[in-house]
């Protein structure tokens, strides 16, 4: 599968070794975007990586079922123009080495994360 993922997206991914990922994982790489995965890393069922900028995962970060991580949200500022057709917001993310998430866990833009931190299911 990462071969998969490696010949539609590039140049904009790079895999660590050793990273596996169960069923369902999906991704999503912008033109203009960049995801980088760090080595020994796990993904369990229904994992999704949504990227239009940059997301950086460290070595040994295990994802609990259903984590979801987003670099963007929908616009919302402009009152009169539907949320579906303004432009996204974006900010990359950062997450450290040695990262524990629980189960549905969501990451959005903006954050950086350090080293050595467990994310609380459904957080």
């Amino acid at each position: 599968m990462k071969a998969f993922y490696k010949l539609i997206y590039n140049r904009h991914i790079v895999w660590g070794k050793r990273t596996t990922f169960l069923r369902r994982f999906s991704l999503f790489i912008s033109n203009e975007g960049f995801v980088r995965i760090g080595n020994n890393c796990f993904f369990n069922n229904d994992c999704s990586i949504n990227c239009l900028k940059e997301i950086t995962v460290g070595n040994d970060c295990i994802f609990g079922e259903g984590v979801k991580i987003y670099d963007h949200n929908h616009g919302h500022k402009i009152s009169d123009i539907p949320f579906g057709k303004q432009e996204y917001s974006c900010e990359r993310i950062k997450i450290g080495n040695n990262c524990w998430f629980g189960s549905n866990a969501v990451i959005l833009k903006g954050v950086e994360i350090g080293d050595n931190v467990v994310i609380g299911a459904g957080c």
